[in-house]
């Protein structure tokens, strides 16, 4: 397929490529798993054999979490941890303001209350800048602390960390962030993404640090109770509870739902379905959640709001709320909460409209979207940097130029990937600091360096894709006949979440439908009648096309046939229990 030929775009400018499967293996899938034919395919696309099959659809903890201590440090970390409790010593504990670092903080310091001891708890502004800083150590020091955790930070803050040394502190350093072939000297440094940390468990390399982290409470809970540190005066918590803080931080970081990851998830929404939580069951009162909590929920409802406070309030609220014990004072921390979210919206559309104006009044002497303003509030340029990522389909890098640095967030697309990129600019000198994952990473550097910087970057990209733009790639999983879009083969595929990165949502394509009755719904959206040839039809419902081509093509259809690509999905609003197609994009047949 010549990937620049227009009659191979569809009319939402993509290309759609259907997934090939091996179709003997699907058929023995099916038969062994009792499952729909196309459920088996999707598994078998996704690369799960039938010997791994029971984890992936039943994950279950006890299955897929090893001993902790297969992970480098972990004992040591454990064994650190549980002496502090025992011995009653001030432990502090530095987060991330994002959900992940908000969650594993959260989830640190709920075990570490349950045990007895309250530890101090600092999550930067964004002004302060990702992870630990001079003037944190400098706090906690004055406070008296003993023990200094990292959560969701730390593998790559040699100066801060060795500065705790010296104040006298042991550090834990908990993390999952890519890591450079020196680590920072520190009491114990627990990372699945060391670069010598063995492979027997590699599925450990996905999970989110509040991940990592339950797996350290995991390990040093075992500690105190080998220690017989339990009794009447510290019973003993019963871990499973904070799995629900578990769920939200490893979807909301957007790490693979693999392996270990699927248990946190599946389980975990279990836990928050019971409401247990004061601080979230504010939020989800407030996000107008009725149903059943699933992955969706967690990473676009309530994942935006706890991240709104680090972005344009106050970093802490978000750890203060998950960690709240009063229903009253959680009720006014959602509500300050979903404040913040409508404030980021707002910030969030002035600066992106700003950089598409850059972007499109402007020739690109390469293939990324690179933008930086003055005016910019630092706390929304991630999300920009996503947006700008999704509509050019190109890496791209946003900055907050401010008085005495440049801050920026990156976003990429498979090709490219963000964590070795990072690490190449810094040992050039050309950003001051910096980490991130493949697909996102946050940094800072000098004005002066910034167009120094947008030539690396774009020298960089070009070396792995090309100086040609992309055409952007709709994945399609398999085909489907309206009549097959029953309410069974939508039932089955509820059985393969929760879906997220790693096992995205199965795509579907409705090949030969006519566009029916189609209207406009809402702001934007467009709801339509999908009908095949032999007269099955079927609900769908196209969000936010209303004024672009889809849209368009849509509303103005007079009897023309297309091929519909979305998702099956259970229709269960006012009671119902049907389903609905919805739609992704169309192409013409």
């Amino acid at each position: 397929m010549n990937a620049g030929a227009a009659e191979d775009k569809s009319i939402g400018g993509n290309l759609w490529k259907i997934a090939e499967a091996d179709e003997r293996a699907v058929e023995r899938l099916a038969q062994q798993l009792k499952l729909p034919y196309l459920a088996a395919r999707i598994l078998h696309l996704r690369g799960v054999s039938s010997e791994e099959a029971e984890n992936f659809l039943e994950p279950k903890l006890q299955n897929l979490m090893p001993d902790p201590f297969v992970l480098k440090d972990m004992e040591k970390a454990a064994k650190r941890i549980a002496r502090a409790v025992v011995e009653k010593q001030k432990i502090a504990i530095i987060g991330d303001y994002d959900v992940d670092g908000a969650t594993s903080s959260s989830v640190l310091r709920l075990f570490l209350e349950a045990c007895g001891n309250v530890p101090e708890v600092h999550i930067p502004e964004r002004d302060e800048g990702y992870g630990p800083s001079m003037k944190a150590v400098d706090d906690f020091d004055a406070w008296g602390a003993e023990l200094l955790i990292t959560s969701d930070c730390g593998t790559t803050a040699f100066e801060p960390l060795e500065y705790a040394g010296e104040k006298g502190m042991d550090v834990v350093v908990l993390d999952h962030h890519e890591a450079e072939t020196k680590l920072p000297k520190v009491y114990a440094l627990v990372n699945p993404k060391r670069l010598d940390e063995e492979n027997d468990y590699p599925y450990l390399k996905y999970l989110a640090a509040v991940g990592v982290v339950f797996m350290t409470v995991a390990a040093v809970n075992r500690e105190l109770r080998e220690q017989g540190y339990f009794g009447a005066d510290h019973p003993e918590p019963n871990l499973l509870q904070w799995l629900d803080l578990v769920a939200l931080g490893t979807v909301c970081d957007v790490v693979p739902l693999k392996g270990l990851n699927r248990a946190y998830v599946r389980q975990g929404l279990k836990i928050m379905g019971r409401r247990q939580n004061p601080g979230l069951t504010a939020l989800i009162a407030k996000s107008g959640i009725n149903d059943a909590p699933t992955a969706f929920h967690l990473g676009y409802v309530l994942g935006p709001r706890i991240n709104a406070c680090g972005r344009v309030g106050d970093s802490s609220m978000g750890s203060r709320l998950l960690c709240c014990g009063n229903d009253y004072q959680a009720q006014l921390l959602a509500d300050k909460l979903n404040e913040y979210n409508v404030e980021r919206k707002d910030i969030e559309n002035y600066v992106l409209l700003a950089a598409m104006e850059i972007l499109e009044g402007t020739p690109q002497a390469y293939p990324i979207a690179f933008v930086y303003g003055k005016d910019w509030h630092q706390g929304v340029i991630g999300i920009v940097a996503g947006k700008l990522k999704e509509r050019y389909n190109q890496p791209a890098f946003v900055m907050s130029v401010e008085a005495d640095e440049v801050k920026g967030s990156a976003r990429s697309i498979p090709q490219v990937d963000l964590g070795a990129l990072i690490i190449a600019a810094k040992e050039k000198g050309l950003i001051t600091k910096g980490g991130g994952h493949t697909m996102a990473a946050g940094f800072s550097l000098t004005e002066d360096k910034l167009e120094e910087f947008r030539a690396f970057v774009g020298n960089y990209v070009i070396e792995r894709i090309g100086g040609e733009a992309l055409t952007p790639v709709v994945e399609i999983d398999a085909a489907l006949d309206v009549g097959g879009a029953t309410l069974e083969l939508a039932e089955a595929l509820e059985k393969l979440e929760p879906y997220g990165a790693g096992n995205p949502e199965p795509r579907l394509v409705l090949k030969n439908v006519m566009i029916s009755k189609a209207s406009l719904v809402g702001i934007g959206h467009v709801r339509c009648v999908l009908v095949s040839k032999n007269g099955a039809s079927i609900k769908g419902m196209a969000f936010r096309v209303g004024d672009n081509d889809i849209g368009h093509t849509m509303l103005n259809a007079r009897g023309e046939v297309f091929d519909v690509a979305g998702v099956l999905r259970r229709d269960t609003w006012g009671g119902r229990n049907s389903v609905q197609f919805l739609i992704d994009d169309i192409r013409k047949c």
